[in-house]
């Protein structure tokens, strides 16, 4: 990824549809003991909650998956194994 000669780069297409960042987004670039972030701000301009998104997402597919009759303890003994 080239940067510009104001610094600016353009943020793929796939990582700004993974944050849900459209024109107007803001942004943060935060820096982390191995590196750089990219966070998304919310409306407020707060960061996003990265647990808060995962439950989101999760709340998006529940009961989306066919677990074929197996019980919550059956699935997470299977898991464990």
């Amino acid at each position: 990824m080239r940067v510009t000669e104001k610094g600016q780069v353009t943020i793929p297409k796939p990582i700004r549809d993974k944050l849900g960042i459209k024109p107007g987004s803001e942004v943060e670039f935060v820096s982390r003991q191995h590196g750089i972030v990219l966070e998304k701000r919310d409306d407020r301009g707060d960061r996003v909650d990265p647990a808060e998104v995962l439950l989101r997402h999760v709340d998006r597919h529940a009961g989306r998956f066919d677990l074929d009759g197996l019980q919550a303890d059956d699935v997470m003994r299977l898991l464990r194994d």
